[in-house]
This record gives C-alpha cells, structure tokens and sequence, in this order.
C-alpha cells in the first residue's frame, strides 16, 4: 500500500463548516454558539420548576442563549483556539519596546509553592510571615539595583505605576507650598501613556522635541522649564533605543528649577545591573516586572509595575508596605506621615513577585548584568545585519536593546511599513512593532531581548533581506496581499476602529420563555 502523497486539500470554508469534515489543524474555528445550540446540554440536570421568585418583576423573559456542549467540544474549542495565537513559547516575538522575553519555567514552580499560590490579601499577617519576607526581599533587590530609597510595589502595570509616581510628585510638590506647578514636561519620543498619566492628574503636558539624533538636547528642557513646571517624565534608554547622553546634565537642571524627574522604567532591561537610575539623578521610576524580569505578559493581566522614589519622595509612597521590627514582619496599612494612602485595594500580585524574584535570585547580579548586555547585543547584531538593506533614522549613533528602522528604504516600491508587516506574518514571524515611535516616518521598531539565540536572530534577519529586496523589486502583491497563510487575511483596519462589531447576534430568533 503506498502512501499519500497528495495531501489535503486547502480549507476555504468560513469557519462554522469545521465539524463537517473532523479535521482538528483547519485554520478556521466557529464561536462556541455556532458549534453548539441549546436545546442540548453537556451534562444531564433535570427540569426545575419554580413555583415563587424573589426577584420581584425582574425576571429574565428570554433564555440564556448558552450554547450546550460536551466536555470534549469545549476542550477542543479551546485547544484549537490555542493553536490560532502566537506567542513567545511559539515564536520569536521582535516587538519594539515590549521586552517580549522568555518566561523561565522555574518561575512558573515557584510561583505554584503554597503559601505563595493560596493565599489570601486578608489573612492575618501572622499566617503570611512568608511572603511578607518575599516582599520584602523583591524590595530590597528592586531598590539596589537602581539604587534609590524606598520602593511601592502596589502598582499594577506601568501605566498605573506611572500614575503612582506622577501622585507622588503632585503630593510632595503639594507638601512644599508648591501646588502651583501644573506643567509636566514629555519628549516627543515618550511612551503615550506618559502624557496620558500627566493629562489625568491635571497637568498640561509641554512637549519637548527630539534632536537630529534621536536624543532629547538639555537646553530644550532648560528652555521649557520654568517655576510652573512639576516634573520632567523622560524614558531612559529612549523609545528610539537610545541612551540619553545628557540625562544627568538634564537631571541636575530639573531639580535646580524645583521640579522632580519621572523616569519611564520601561526600557530598564537594557541597563539592568550595569548602571543604577539612582545614579542619574531619577526621583521616581516604575519597573515592568513582565518585560525585565520575566514574569509573563497576558491580555492586560496580571501585572505588577513597582515604582522605586528617591529620598525626597520617599515619604509620599502609598500604603500597604511591608517593615520589618525586632517583632518580624508587618504590613503597614494604615497612612503615616505624608504617604498618598491606597491605590489600589491590597498589596499586589504576589504571583509576579515570586516569578521576578526566582529570576533575579537565578541570574545573580552578574547574571542579570550579563542579560542586559546580552539584550544590546542582540540588537546590534540585527542592526548590523539589517543596515545595508534598511534605513537607519540615527545611523550614528550607538543602539541599545531595540533597533529603530524607518520606511526610506520603502520609497517608491508601493509598499507600507503596514504592507511589510503583513508580508512578516506570511513568513511565520510576528511582526516588528510598527509606526512608533511617532518621531520617525512608518517606524519599525525590533526588541530581541536577550532570550533569542543568534541561529533565531538569522532565520529572521534572512526573511527581513529577502523582503526587502523583494520589495525593491517590484513584487509588491506578496506585501499588498499579505498575510495569505493565517487564518485570517487582511482586515479593514479603518472600518474594524471605526465600526467595530462588538456583539454576536443569532440570525434565528430564539422561543421567548414561558412567561
């Protein structure tokens, strides 16, 4: 009997046709109430009737509209959904200032010890003596390797650690008669979310431009501030991937007009165990706990972005803390001195904690210096690989975690940074992040991180030439056409932000219930 070598044919259906032939590797995978009805159920519960109802009117009129299926359908909607997403245990993930690392499996055991995994915010602290004790050692290791005086671990994400640090400014302005200030001073080059933050406290955001380098110039902030002006919130290294060469110049400047420097912490794997933010001159910073040290992204959760404070804003770090005493470790939950208070109900995601402790305690400090290195080799490597091929926005200038392209080398092809991703994705590589930052003209921003070993880094860079030049070559319909391998083609980006579909409606109407 011989073998088939035919093949399968290619699946053209439109999804809701996936259970007519069995197949489990077809691209495309209905939604649960398309796969199942419910006049059927997976489980055999008998009829209830209810003779009385507490709800005083408020009845539902119509049915639940809950698709029934069998424990194997459910689990095989799922799994084959699981196989539609790409991630970073799947692929290499070059996302620009994402950090997309390798989440080490040993965190993951870490974290799934009891009396890290089970616990609860509202046990007596005498029964989490443990964890307190991790706490407080993730404090610790946090504040020396930036080197700054007290350390808030209550934050959720950078964003809303950047909220914490940008409150802590306000309220040690406010402690010095200086509630006046209400201008914060962001780069052009900065995260979205910096001007975000400072437009939600109330602050009017001035913009400071960037140089011919990609750099922000200390004469710009010394021009800009003024006895109004709060707080510079710069990122250090840069979103251009660069390093500040003036930040201590721009540090001292700022501190001399009154003001206080937020530094945006996003980018600290670059640096991490080889130069301390203390050292140059910082007063706040939040610390993406899932981009430097490992612990996992995840659909906006769960997160924890501490925020390190200075001397001088140390006072202001909210409540709940942990100290330590001659009588062990307590949770400090009640607002001393001139602290901000809660902002957020309890102490955080310990989940994280373990994971981003196990990884420092891992790598030692000499480890995680040599992970920082290794990240700004990476992306020089592809730098130097890329740059006769690509166009470089800042040529000169030495890069650091992330490589920053622009759409020059596109000019006169017919083909978008937009087109080039999507031609990316037909190649089996998640696409570079595109279009920031907003400084640089159809941007392509790559991060490797330090996880990517080099034969990764030239199976990537190999697909990046040979788009490229076949982008110059005139073949513009692999890019125009782009993705044709994914399950899904290209959509309407304009009409999907504009008119998005955020409901499901069953064409049939469903019997009304009994009234």
């Amino acid at each position: 009997m011989s073998m088939n070598t035919q093949g399968r044919p290619t699946h053209t259906g439109t999804g809701a046709d996936i259970n007519a032939t069995g197949a489990a590797l077809l691209p495309n995978e209905p939604l649960l109430f398309e796969i199942g009805d419910t006049h059927h159920s997976g489980v055999d519960l008998p009829e209830v009737e209810i003779s009385s109802s507490r709800l005083g009117g408020f009845e539902r009129k119509s049915g639940l509209d809950l698709a029934g299926l069998t424990e194997p359908e459910a689990m095989r909607h799922y799994v084959r959904l699981s196989r539609l997403n790409h991630s970073i245990d799947s692929g290499f993930y070059p996302l620009g200032s994402c950090t997309m690392k390798h989440n080490p499996r040993l965190n993951e055991k870490m974290a799934r010890l009891p009396g890290f995994a089970d616990i609860h915010p509202l046990q007596p602290v005498s029964t989490v003596q443990g964890a307190l004790e991790l706490m407080n050692e993730l404090s610790h290791w946090l504040m020396t390797l930036t080197n700054t005086a007290a350390v808030a671990l209550t934050p959720k994400a950078g964003a809303h650690g950047e909220l914490l640090g940008m409150m802590a400014i306000k309220a040690a302005q406010d402690a010095k008669g200086q509630g006046h200030r209400k201008v914060v001073l962001v780069p052009e080059s900065a995260h979205g979310t910096n001007p975000a933050t400072a437009a939600f406290l109330g602050y009017a955001v001035k913009a400071i431009p960037a140089r011919e380098d990609g750099t922000v110039d200390v004469s710009a902030v010394k021009d800009a501030l003024s006895p109004d002006v709060a707080a510079i919130m710069l990122t250090n290294p840069n979103t251009c991937g660069l390093f500040e060469p003036q930040v201590k110049e721009i540090a001292a400047a700022v501190h001399e007009a009154g003001a206080y420097f937020y530094c945006d912490g996003a980018n600290f794997n670059a640096i991490m165990g080889v130069v301390r933010p203390g050292d140059l001159g910082i007063d706040a910073m939040h610390i993406n706990l899932h981009k430097t040290f490992s612990t996992p992204h995840g659909g906006g959760g769960p997160g924890a972005g501490p925020v390190v404070l200075s001397e001088a804003l140390a006072p202001f770090a909210p409540v709940p803390f942990v100290r330590k005493d001659d009588a062990g470790l307590e949770l400090v939950e009640h607002t001393e001195g001139g602290a901000l208070g809660r902002i957020s109900a309890f102490h955080g995601q310990m989940g994280m904690y373990v994971r981003a402790l196990t990884y420092m305690l891992s790598h030692g400090a000499d480890g995680l210096a040599q992970a920082a290195k290794d990240a700004v080799l990476n992306a020089n490597y592809i730098k130097a690989r890329l740059k006769s091929a690509f166009s470089l926005p800042f040529p000169d200038y030495p890069t650091m975690h992330e490589v920053l392209f622009d759409d020059a080398f596109l000019s006169g092809t017919g083909v978008t940074t937009l087109d080039f991703a999507k031609a990316l994705i037909d190649e089996g590589f998640h696409p570079m992040t595109m279009y920031f930052p907003l400084v640089v003209h159809g941007a392509m921003l790559i991060e490797p991180t330090e996880s990517e070993s080099k034969q990764t880094l030239d199976q990537f860079c190999d697909v990046m030439l040979d788009l490229a030049e076949d982008a110059r070559a005139g073949n513009t319909a692999r890019f125009t056409d782009a993705p044709l391998n994914a399950p899904r083609r290209r959509l309407d980006e304009t009409r999907a932000a504009r008119q998005p579909v955020l409901r499901w409606e069953r064409k049939d109407p469903l019997p009304q219930a009994a009234e």
